[in-house]
C-alpha cells in the first residue's frame, strides 16, 4: 500500500512561509496541508476549515485531554495543534501532507515520526523580515518587537532541520522546495509500490 509522506515546514513569521506552502500545493499534486487547531484570533481574509479551526481555549484543552493531537503547542499566548487523526487519514490514503507547524511542534513530530521530513524557511536578512511583519500593517511596534525577538530565537533551531531554504527571491524558493518533494517521491521504497507492475513486466 502507497503511505504518503509527512512533511514539517517552519518559519520565523514573516519568513514568507504561508505564501510559499499555498503555492507549492496549488502547483503540486496528491499534496495537501493538514488543517490545525488554534485558538487564536482569525484574522482578515481567513476562514474557519481552510486556514485553521478557530476553537476556544476550552475546547482546545479538552482535545488535549483525549490525546487527540499528534502534536501542539503555545505561540506567544495561543495554542496551536495538529489533530492525529486528520493527519493519519491523508498519509494512510497515499497523499503527501505539510504540516505547518513552529520549530516546538516540528521536534514532537520528529520524535514521534522520525520519517518524517523537517523543513526550515529562513528570510535573507533581519532587515528584511522586519520589512515583511510592518508590510502586513496588522500589528503595532511592541507586538512587531516582540515578533522580532521570538524570530530570532526560533531561526536559532535551524539545525534540528532537514532542509534549509532561504526565500529571498520567491520562485527560487519555491523550486527549492518543489525539488525537496520530487527527490523523496523518487525514492525506491516509493517507487517500488508506484510502480509494481511495471517492475513485474520488466523483469518477467
Amino acid at each position: 500500500m502507497k503511505i504518503g509522506t509527512l512533511y514539517i515546514i517552519s518559519a520565523p513569521s514573516g519568513a514568507g512561509k504561508t505564501s510559499l506552502v499555498k503555492q507549492l500545493v496549488k502547483d503540486t499534486a496528491n499534496l495537501t496541508v493538514s488543517i490545525s487547531h488554534t485558538t487564536r484570533q482569525m484574522r482578515p481574509g481567513e476562514e474557519h476549515g481552510r486556514d485553521y479551526y478557530f476553537v476556544s481555549v476550552a475546547e482546545f484543552q479538552a482535545m488535549l485531554a483525549q490525546q487527540a493531537f499528534l502534536e501542539h503547542a503555545q505561540v506567544f499566548d495561543n495554542f496551536y495543534g495538529t489533530a492525529q487523526q486528520t493527519v493519519q487519514d491523508n498519509l494512510n490514503q497515499g497523499s503527501d501532507v505539510i504540516l505547518e507547524i513552529d520549530w516546538q511542534g516540528a521536534k514532537q513530530i520528529k520524535q514521534l515520526l522520525p520519517d518524517s521530513i523537517a523543513i526550515f524557511i529562513l528570510p535573507p536578512s533581519i532587515a528584511v523580515l522586519e520589512q515583511r511583519l510592518r508590510s502586513r500593517g496588522q500589528d503595532d511596534e511592541p507586538v512587531i518587537a516582540r515578533r522580532m525577538q521570538d524570530a530570532v530565537a526560533e531561526m536559532g533551531h535551524y539545525w534540528e532541520f532537514d532542509y534549509l531554504v532561504v526565500n529571498d527571491d520567491f520562485a527560487t524558493a519555491l523550486a527549492e522546495l518543489k525539488s525537496i518533494v520530487v527527490c523523496h517521491r523518487l525514492l525506491r521504497g516509493r517507487q517500488v509500490v508506484e510502480h509494481r507492475a511495471l517492475l513485474a513486466s520488466l523483469l518477467a
